[in-house]
């Protein structure tokens, strides 16, 4: 049973799925694409509201140091990502690249995994959205009712649908065409990058030196249910919980984490790159730097416009230029996070209806869902379902609480991608890689390091949902991916053919 539960599937057959015509994906995609596309998920409103949010409660102006310790988490996981992406250039991510080296049950966990990250990361970044337009209305005079603009209007009872109708909007985007969802990413790139360069430039003439003082604020304890310290990490290294300090620019950067979740997802798009060898290292790695240098750069001048302990949670930018008088970048600031906020939307579905797909065609999920469109040649069965599931959840269900399930998804994603490189350069050294992660393995065993220990950091609470949605995962496996998996069916088939003396015909 264990050959079977980490059978693996040869990078060349999985290529070879590819070229099916009626499961083969259109290919239009360049290096400028990729990079926009993970720059479109990336910059959302982790840059508008977390700032400010984790620099009061938890880091102080050292916040840009928990930035770059992320983006350094999220960098060795990128090395491990474009050697895969150009090695394995097929849909699913961490999905396909796990079932070449680790095996199915490891492949099926991971894809049952990002199903999850994905569409809770949607359905909270399109809730982000229908709050910004709502605002943006309320200053324009205009009031949604309380029914239809949040899940808990008129005798408790509402239904979000600007979230909803969003993530319908960006479905039908995505069912049309890869090259659409690109050009439109384009141009909401273009002007999310512009605002956030105006943050930075026009707030660098209002930074006060004073405000950094002191940079790494003195650790403050605090009960232990009042703070965002693990409690694994208390059992496990008898620290007591603390904001500030250097424990807490840690806490923070496993907080702001969740502002650099999405240039993994730029790998679920490899299928449909041109040049994917050349171009996924390009798209993966260009992308997080870009956006790491942006975050901290705005982190730097929000903490030297308003002290630290001032600035407010909801939009510590937009309030951080009031304090300093000059309203007008307010809703300038919220007029950009909510015109970037649908390319992330949009990405995120992006990266889920690949996933799905890819699981569809090996079989583990139904074959009806990895059938592409006729005449746009994308993914349409997958997308449309996914895109009404998530349109309900976002519309419905209350996500604050569950969003911090995207950080663990995603984390728990890297350490399987980084055992995965390691595992693949034993198994198959032979097989020809455009880009090597460099010092393998030390890069690998870093990344997993750096992933657990953010993981450490997050809730008990985190742990206990992710745990429940993965053994519900095992369930579904176990009932029907196993026995309708196409690599098994293949093996039984080759097997019979052994025994009854006939080659099997695909040999």
């Amino acid at each position: 049973m264990s050959s079977t539960l980490f059978r693996t599937k040869k990078v060349e057959q999985s290529i070879l799925d590819t070229e099916e015509p009626e499961h083969a994906l259109k290919k239009s995609l360049s290096a400028l694409d990729l990079t926009v596309f993970g720059v479109g998920v990336i910059i959302g409103t982790g840059i508008f509201v977390l700032t400010g949010t984790v620099a009061k409660n938890n880091a102080g102006p050292a916040v840009a140091l928990a930035f770059v310790a992320a983006g350094v988490a999220c960098a060795l996981a990128a090395l491990c990502y474009a050697e895969f992406a150009s090695t394995v250039p097929v849909a699913g991510s961490a999905y396909t690249f796990s079932y070449a080296s680790l095996g199915e049950l490891p492949a099926w966990t991971i894809g049952w995994d990002l199903v999850l990250e994905f569409a809770l990361g949607t359905a909270v970044v399109a809730v982000g959205w229908s709050g910004y337009i709502q605002s943006l209305m309320g200053n324009a005079g205009w009031e949604m009712p309380a029914v239809l603009g949040s899940r808990e209007g008129a005798d408790g009872f509402g239904f979000d649908i600007l979230a909803a109708v969003l993530v319908l909007v960006l479905t039908a985007i995505l069912v049309i065409g890869m090259k659409l969802s690109a050009r439109v990413t384009q141009v909401v790139v273009a002007i999310k990058v512009t605002v956030v360069l105006v943050v930075i430039i026009a707030g660098a003439f209002f930074i006060k030196t004073a405000n950094y003082d002191p940079f790494v604020p003195k650790a403050q304890e605090v009960p232990a249910g009042d703070s965002l310290q693990s409690p694994l990490i208390q059992l496990m290294f008898g620290w007591a919980p603390s904001n500030f300090g250097v424990m807490g620019i840690f806490t923070a950067a496993s907080v702001v984490f969740f502002a650099f979740i999405g240039f993994d997802v730029v790998a679920t798009a490899a299928e449909e790159t041109r040049n994917p060898q050349r171009d996924m290292p390009r798209g993966i790695l260009g992308s997080l730097l870009i956006c790491t240098t942006l975050y901290v750069l705005v982190s730097i001048v929000v903490t030297g416009m308003q002290h630290y302990s001032e600035l407010s949670v909801d939009a510590p930018l937009a309030d951080a230029f009031k304090a300093t008088g000059h309203p007008w970048y307010a809703g300038f600031i919220s007029f950009g996070a909510a015109v970037g906020l649908t390319t992330v939307c949009m990405i995120l579905l992006l990266g889920q209806t690949r996933v799905f797909f890819a699981m569809s065609r090996d079989g583990l999920l139904p074959r009806f869902f990895s059938r592409v469109h006729p005449r746009f040649r994308t993914p349409h069965r997958p997308t449309i379902l996914l895109g009404v599931i998530i349109a309900v959840l976002a519309g419905f269900t209350p996500l604050t609480e569950l969003a911090a399930l995207v950080n663990i998804g995603t984390l728990f994603a890297f350490v399987v991608v980084a055992i995965g490189v390691i595992i693949l350069r034993r198994t198959r050294p032979d097989l020809p890689r455009s880009f090597k992660t460099p010092w393998v393995p030390v890069i690998p065993i870093l990344s997993v390091g750096a992933s657990l220990w953010l993981m450490l950091n997050l809730p008990a609470e985190t742990w206990i949902r992710f745990a429940i949605w993965m053994a519900a995962g095992f369930v579904v496996y176990f009932l029907y991916g196993r026995s309708h998996s196409r690599l098994g069916r293949h093996q039984e088939t080759t097997v019979d053919d052994v025994i009854e003396g006939h080659p099997h015909p695909d040999r």
